[in-house]
């Protein structure tokens, strides 16, 4: 017999909110539930499968669009592997200029830090936010910040 599971033993055992479960609804990336009697949404140990995955696919940083395929593969599994490959080579890649802005994000903050200044008027980092050079040295934003 097959274990059904109410939405919040549905959101225990996946590690997934409640409002998280309903919205995943919504957007189709979950089936609506077959409900109770009683109204209450019944769910399966597919369900629990279903949304661990998306919930690991969103902690690697997949977006929704991106699960949607994914998940469209996972449901059929004689189908081609190339897609989830491209998808992830091109996730990676993201990845990989996010980790180079943020190791230029670090080093302008790095040469920020450890200000001797006893007033906010000469604050490295204020003159830096307000792009005054009053006492420190000029940063190249458009080589830093990435929009």
């Amino acid at each position: 017999m097959n274990k059904v599971y109410r939405i919040g033993e549905l959101s225990r055992e996946s590690a997934v909110n409640l409002e998280t479960i309903r919205y995943y609804e919504r957007i189709g990336l979950l089936q609506q539930p077959a409900r109770n009697a009683s109204g209450y949404r019944c769910y399966q140990q597919e369900d629990v499968r279903r949304l661990s995955f998306i919930r690991r696919g969103r902690e690697l940083g997949f977006s929704i669009e991106e699960l949607k395929t994914l998940l469209q593969l996972a449901d059929h599994p004689h189908s081609p592997c190339a897609e989830a490959d491209q998808l992830a080579q091109a996730h990676l890649q993201q990845v990989d200029a996010r980790i180079a802005d943020l190791q230029q994000m670090r080093s302008v903050l790095q040469s920020l830090v450890g200000c001797s200044s006893t007033s906010a008027e000469h604050c490295r980092l204020l003159e830096t936010l307000d792009r005054r050079d009053c006492c420190v040295a000029p940063v190249n934003y458009a080589r830093t910040v990435h929009n």
